[in-house]
């Protein structure tokens, strides 16, 4: 199972916002830092590699993720591990004929297989609610993101804020770029929910190497 860090940036990497406050063209427009003189745009961009480092929602979500997948694992493992004993147990049973009938032979190994089934069901099932409470986390997140820009652009007045993800923008003049202030604000007007609180409380102590 990847880790949950990868899952929210690939969410985040969508990110891009459309503010229209175009000015009426008739009005004469001042020049800023941000502003394309040759549209008249008022343009802006955050570089979502670094929100996603320094954000502390996103850091919060992206360790709480890490711990269920690493949890879901050590499930699995332990399971297959059970799994794998009970095969060896009847195969050691089966070759030193300690089965008394064929159909001993054949409940045990039914059973085996039942509990095989019951394995992959519960691997589909952590599965898929570790990808649900991923789409959760990356949901909030963008909400989080687009709801403070909406705030944020009362003042400054961008027509356009977009998100800068690797390569997805070849070319951006530092100028424009917001990420600053925006990680500045996000982080001041973020508190951690209690549920969060307490999923990060559970987080196992660091073992010495």
């Amino acid at each position: 199972m990847k880790k949950a860090s990868i899952t929210v940036g690939l969410a985040l990497c969508c990110l891009a916002l459309v503010c229209c406050n175009k000015q009426p063209q008739e009005e004469e427009v001042q020049t800023t830092p941000s502003e394309t003189s040759a549209t008249g745009l008022k343009i802006a961009y955050v570089e979502i590699d670094s929100l996603m480092a320094n954000y502390q929602l996103c850091k919060d979500y992206t360790e709480i993720g890490n711990m269920e997948a690493d949890n879901i694992k050590r499930t699995l493992e332990s399971k297959q591990r059970t799994l794998e004993q009970h095969y060896s147990a009847m195969q050691q049973k089966y070759e030193s004929n300690g089965f008394t009938s064929q159909e001993e032979l054949q409940r045990a190994q039914t059973s085996l297989q039942k509990e095989q089934e019951s394995l992959e069901e519960l691997s589909n099932r952590l599965s898929n609610s570790f990808q649900e409470q991923q789409l959760k986390y990356n949901a909030e997140m963008r909400d989080s993101i687009q709801n403070f820009l909406k705030g944020y652009n009362k003042n400054k007045k961008f027509d356009l804020i977009i998100s800068k993800a690797g390569d997805n923008i070849l070319y951006a003049n530092p100028q424009y770029d917001i990420t600053n202030e925006v990680l500045k604000g996000l982080n001041k007007r973020y508190k951690a929910s209690a549920e969060v609180t307490e999923k990060l409380k559970n987080k196992p102590a660091a073992t010495e190497k």
